[in-house]
């Protein structure tokens, strides 16, 4: 049985089949859902929404610290570019693979038990064409692509490890650096090639850096240290999130959004706070000045869809209170005088989550929180199906 998509009107739930459908038949046309959103954890959301509109709007946070990232990071000076190659490859034309050898070299990851000689031969023979995933795709594309790989090879320092590196992060980082330290170029070029269906872009091309004040007031300093993932949990709850650029200091900076993005933000017919890591992933991509205000000026639906399963930036934080720290950095850059209901209209929660939650949400905020099963039998995500038609059905 499929799920019944949504419609959020002043007296509550309607079903639209017919807002669905009509999106399902025509994907071109399909409605403008913006995420604020960083990390895997949207991903197959992302992928599964392409069957109802080829026109998702993706604000990614370029400050990861973690995985390969990190070693690129290090190496250039850069923004990371891990969770942008991995959107653009959730958002590939998958109906024919529209460019499937390029889908599938910008897609693989070197191991990571060979020796580092091993490991640099391989990039060696990719740039020289010479690779079968290489060789496998057509010109002119492949020397568009090697050309990347050549200004990346030319910049790499000795000694670098590329040990469980994504080929598709090394382009990246080529083409980085072969347009002037810039992103968006590359950004654009890379979703191109694979046909992404939707619009992929670093919430600011800027190489900064996450970090965040605990609740006992010590600082925490890059995202890898925030997740859990790499290191040991937090043992404190996060009071406050920051930018900051120089690792030595620390010292909080801030950085505004780009006027492409406020642009991006004033098309959105939908804005969604998606399940992810709470700071590193969703938060990280509303301290921009200027994403407040963006934000407000919508007279759109906004929800937050909060993660399902165990979130270790999230520690010791209520439902109402992961609301309350999304809503912070939105109101301090939209102003005083913005109520809540400009920022964030609705939170979506699956029946998993207690009414009495529910309820708090509601009574601290002034914002409905709704209870849908969107839950994905047996596993603490969502499923990607159901959400999909909920969100379409929002706009």
């Amino acid at each position: 049985m499929k799920p019944t998509p949504i419609t959020l009107t002043r007296q509550g739930l309607l079903p639209d089949d017919l807002r669905v459908a009509r999106a399902e038949s025509a994907p071109h046309l399909g409605p403008r859902v913006l995420f604020f959103s960083g990390g895997s954890a949207l991903n197959g959301i992302a992928r599964r929404l392409k069957r109802y509109s080829y026109n998702t709007m993706h604000l990614i946070t370029p400050f990861d610290s973690g995985g390969s990232s990190q070693q690129l990071r290090l190496a250039f000076d850069m923004p990371a570019v891990g969770d942008l190659r991995s959107r653009l490859m959730a958002l590939a034309d998958e109906s024919v693979l529209g460019q499937p050898d390029v889908y599938a070299l910008f897609s693989h990851r070197l191991p990571g038990d060979a020796p580092p000689r091993a490991l640099r031969d391989t990039v060696d023979e990719l740039r020289r064409g010479r690779h079968p995933l290489m060789s496998a795709i057509a010109r002119p594309m492949r020397q568009l692509i090697r050309t990347q790989l050549d200004c990346f090879v030319e910049a790499v320092p000795e000694g670098f490890d590329y040990c469980k590196a994504s080929i598709g992060n090394l382009i990246l980082a080529g083409g980085y650096l072969g347009h002037g330290r810039a992103l968006e170029p590359v950004l654009f070029m890379m979703s191109k090639m694979v046909d992404v269906r939707g619009t992929v872009r670093a919430i600011v091309d800027e190489n900064l850096h996450l970090g965040v004040t605990l609740a006992d007031g010590r600082r925490v300093l890059g995202q890898r240290a925030l997740t859990g993932k790499e290191v040991a949990p937090l043992d404190a709850a996060i009071a406050s999130v920051f930018l900051f650029e120089d690792p030595k200091t620390g010292a909080p900076v801030e950085v505004a959004l780009p006027k492409r993005n406020r642009r991006l933000i004033e098309q959105a017919e939908v804005i969604c706070y998606p399940p992810g890591s709470l700071y590193s992933s969703v938060i990280a991509n509303l301290l921009p000045a200027g994403v407040g205000r963006a934000v407000a000026r919508q007279p759109v639906p906004k929800v937050y869809l909060p993660s399902l399963g165990p979130d270790p930036e999230a520690r010791d934080l209520t439902l109402a209170d992961q609301v309350q720290a999304i809503l912070d950095p939105l109101q301090r850059d939209a102003g005083p005088d913005v109520g809540t209901g400009r920022l964030l209209t609705h939170v979506l929660c699956d029946l998993s989550v207690s009414q009495a939650e529910c309820d708090a949400v509601t009574r601290r905020h002034g914002i409905p929180c709704l209870r849908l099963p969107m839950k994905d039998p047996g596993r603490d995500i969502y499923d990607v199906e159901t959400v999909s038609r909920v969100l379409v059905s929002l706009n």
